[in-house]
């Protein structure tokens, strides 16, 4: 089951809300080691296509045309990031200049417009003028004889010099005035704009981006403990399954082991180990074929007389007893119902509905914890959460009744929880 979903990379809702917070974390933790493995992975063959495109390339004639990448002397491709190469400016610099820019350019386009206006102004004011004044020239001046049309033509001369000497000094006054006035109003822009851009860095977007960020490094934190947390569970569970000498790749003694047609099964609710009294007869007009996930009970009870009888799963110790722990396909409800009442450290085991395997639900002080048990393959083990590989189910809650389930939870299997029911809710899966 875990193979199977380092594979897709993909667990379903239904079962992820079965695991707990310490199975979770640790999926987390090997599903983010698949992901680094399948990128290194890609990165190594996306080098070698690389070198044999390279080496291709080669190959073609020199004269025809190819890009070729400047490179460094480390011999990778030389890549200039700005502000950052020797003599560039820095940043700021390069920010106070472009603002200052973009002032000037702001400036001197009010300036022209202002000018535009200004010119028209002058230029209309002394035509005007110059007009008015002929007029009297001409009321005045030219009435008198011919004699004097000379001197009253020199005399408009004077006056024009005059008003245009005027004009222009109106004119240069008028350029150093609006000269000024874009300097003035360069500085102001200058100014306004530096203050938006420093307001706009310590606007409430900002904070509130700086909080996010914050609560984001925080839990980034708290995950990456629980996850060193769970590696370091992991590591000190496997050493202790090597020193016990429970895990099932060190031991073969359960391979091949099945009920023969002399045990029995005696199903009895107030019985702590129930005697085998019933022939297991399983006659399957089909050749078992297990689907990828269960999805109905009456293909979970077949996978159970097919592959986990065999197994001795759900049975005591070298007997043929059904243990007291063990439990038929019920809910996490009714595993809770059954645990209620009970003191820390009881515990069940119930056929999963969601995973070929099981699910073991302990009494907690403070609630109930569940740890599902994948048997999927030809070993026991908790999905997530213990990385050792017991051979039988009776291997598992015997190890766990002396080691810790997580180093967190200090969880220890103490007391087994029985039946409460007449027939016992196991009873469909040995009928």
């Amino acid at each position: 089951m875990l193979q199977q979903i380092l594979r897709d990379m993909y667990i379903d809702p239904e079962l992820l809300a079965e695991l707990n917070e310490e199975q979770k974390q640790i999926l987390f933790y090997k599903m983010r080691e698949e992901q680094l493995r399948r990128w290194k992975e890609r990165e190594e063959k996306a080098r070698m296509e690389e070198a044999v495109l390279r080496k291709t390339a080669r190959r073609k004639q020199s004269n025809g045309k190819h890009v070729q990448w400047l490179r460094g002397k480390d011999g990778e491709v030389w890549v200039w990031v700005m502000g950052e190469a020797p003599g560039d400016k820095p940043y700021e610099q390069i920010s106070e200049e472009l603002i200052a820019e973009r002032a000037r350019q702001q400036a001197q386009k009010e300036a022209e417009e202002l000018w535009r206006q200004k010119e028209a102004e002058i230029t209309k004011k002394f035509r005007d003028a110059m007009a008015q004044e002929k007029a009297r020239i001409v009321a005045e001046k030219w009435k008198i004889e011919i004699e004097d049309r000379k001197a009253a033509k020199l005399e408009e001369e004077k006056i024009q010099e005059e008003l245009k000497k005027r004009e222009e000094e109106e004119r240069q006054k008028g350029e150093e005035q609006i000269r000024q006035q874009e300097e003035i109003r360069a500085k102001e822009l200058y100014l306004s704009l530096k203050q938006a851009q420093q307001h706009s860095q310590h606007s409430d977007d900002d904070q509130e981006w700086e909080e996010q960020l914050r609560r984001s490094k925080a839990a980034d934190e708290e995950r990456s403990h629980k996850a060193r947390r769970a590696r370091d569970e992991y590591r000190r569970q496997s050493l202790r399954a090597i020193q016990k000498g429970r895990v099932a790749g060190l031991s073969n003694l359960f391979q091949g082991t099945s009920l023969n047609n002399d045990q029995e099964i005696k199903l009895n609710n107030n019985s702590a180990s129930p005697l085998l009294k019933e022939p297991l007869a399983f006659q399957c007009s089909n050749i078992w074929e297990r689907p990828s996930r269960p999805f109905s009970r009456d293909i979970i009870i077949r996978w159970f007389k097919e592959e986990q009888i065999p197994r001795r799963a759900g049975f005591e110790r070298n007997t043929n007893r059904i243990a007291q722990w063990f439990h038929g396909i019920i809910s996490r409800q009714e595993a809770e119902e059954l645990l209620m009442n009970k003191s820390e450290g009881t515990f069940l085991v119930r056929v999963s509905e969601k995973i070929w395997g099981y699910a073991l639900s302990y009494r907690q002080q403070s609630g109930f914890k569940h740890f599902l048990v994948d048997a999927s393959g030809d070993f026991y083990s908790f999905l997530g959460v213990d990385p050792n590989r017991h051979a039988t189910l009776t291997d598992l809650i015997d190890f766990h009744k002396e080691e810790i389930i997580t180093s967190s939870g200090g969880e220890l299997l103490m007391e087994p929880c029985g039946q409460q029911k007449n027939p016992p809710d196991y009873s469909p899966l040995f009928e």
